[in-house]
C-alpha cells in the first residue's frame, strides 16, 4: 500500500505559478526545461514546467512519474549542455543574462542549475548537480560556467566523480569557466564567521569557504579539462575592502581566484556581484567555450596561473 501511495501525487495538485525555485529549492532532474526540485526545509518535491508553473508536488517517486509523463524526451536541441551555477545566497535568475547571451550566440543548450546554497553543505549541492548531469542524455558533451560558490560545487562534483571512477562522465566534460571563484577559500568568510549570525545567514556552505576550508578543500578537484578563470579587480575604481588582504572584486581577491592548471586567467574591473552581467565577461565566456581562451590573442597573462607565493 505504501509503495502505491508513494506513486500518487499529493491531493490538490493544482498547476500554480511559482517564483521558479528561489533560495529554498534544489534541482535534481532537468528534462527539456522541466525540473524536478526538492525543498530544503520541508523535504518535499515538486515538478516545474518551462514557465515555472508547478505541475506536481509530493513524494519524489510520484513527481518523477509526472515528469516522465509530461516531459519524456531527453534529447537536447544541441548535444552540448552548458550548465550555469549561481553563487551563495543567489538564485538561478542571477545567471539568466548570461544564459540569454549563450542562446543568442547559439552556444549549446544552457541549463540553469538552482540550488539552496545557504541551506546545505557543498557536498549536498554537488550530489544534486551530479544527479542532474547523470540524468542528461549519455551522449551529450558537458561544460560548466559557475559564479563564486557555484565553481566550488562543480569542483566538489568532479572530485566525487573521480572517486567513483566515473570516466564516462568525466570524459564528456569539455570546459569549466569560473567567474570570481574562491578557489583558495575566502578570507572574508573566515573573518565574518567570528560574528555569530554569519553561519545562520550563509549556512554550512559559507563556513566551508571560511574557517572549515582546510579540511573541506581536500574534497575539491582541479578540473581534468580545460578551464579558465575570470577574476574581478576594482582596485582603481573603488576603495579596497578593509576585510580583504589584497585587491579583488570586494568579495574574492584575485589571488583567491587562482588555481593551478588554468588554460587562461583574466582580470576585469567588475564587482563580484555583477560579474556574470558584464559584457566583457560574457564575451570572454563565449570565446572560451569556443576556443579555450578568453581572447583571440591567447592567454591574457603569461603565468601558470597557480596560487601566488605568500
Amino acid at each position: 500500500m505504501q509503495e502505491h501511495a508513494d506513486q500518487r501525487p499529493t491531493a490538490l495538485n493544482i498547476p500554480l505559478p511559482t517564483l521558479g525555485g528561489k533560495q529554498l529549492w534544489t534541482d535534481h532532474r532537468w528534462h527539456m526545461g522541466w525540473r524536478l526540485q526538492q525543498n530544503a526545509l520541508t523535504g518535499h518535491w515538486r515538478v516545474l514546467d518551462r514557465r515555472n508553473i508547478r505541475r506536481a508536488w509530493g513524494t519524489r517517486r510520484a513527481c518523477e512519474r509526472i515528469l516522465q509523463q509530461q516531459a519524456p524526451s531527453m534529447d537536447l536541441p544541441d548535444k552540448h549542455a552548458i550548465i550555469l551555477l549561481h553563487g551563495l545566497m543567489r538564485s538561478a535568475s542571477s545567471m539568466q543574462p548570461l544564459e540569454q547571451r549563450l542562446v543568442q550566440e547559439r552556444m549549446g543548450t544552457p541549463i540553469l542549475f538552482s540550488y539552496a546554497s545557504s541551506r546545505h553543505p557543498v557536498s549536498a549541492h554537488a550530489l544534486a548537480l551530479r544527479e542532474l548531469v547523470e540524468g542528461l542524455p549519455p551522449d551529450c558533451r558537458l561544460s560548466f560556467v559557475g559564479h563564486s560558490l557555484g565553481n566550488i560545487v562543480v569542483r566538489h562534483a568532479i572530485g566525487d566523480w573521480q572517486k567513483q571512477a566515473a570516466r564516462p562522465i568525466l570524459n564528456r566534460i569539455e570546459n569549466v569557466v569560473m567567474l570570481g571563484p574562491p578557489n583558495q577559500g575566502a578570507v572574508i568568510a573566515r573573518k565574518l564567521s567570528r560574528i555569530g549570525i554569519f553561519s545562520t545567514i550563509v549556512g554550512r556552505s559559507g563556513i566551508e569557504l571560511g574557517p572549515a576550508w582546510e579540511e573541506f578543500a581536500e574534497h575539491l578537484a582541479i578540473p581534468p579539462c580545460r578551464f579558465g578563470i575570470i577574476a574581478g579587480n576594482v582596485e582603481e575604481r573603488l576603495p579596497k575592502n578593509p576585510l580583504l588582504p589584497s585587491h579583488g572584486d570586494l568579495i574574492v581577491t584575485v589571488d583567491e581566484a587562482r588555481l593551478e592548471g588554468a588554460a587562461d586567467f583574466m582580470e576585469v574591473p567588475c564587482m563580484h556581484t555583477w560579474l556574470m552581467n558584464d559584457a566583457a565577461v560574457q564575451d570572454a565566456v563565449v570565446q572560451f567555450l569556443r576556443l579555450g581562451k578568453f581572447s583571440a590573442g591567447g592567454p591574457t597573462t603569461p603565468e601558470e596561473h597557480g596560487p601566488e607565493d605568500e
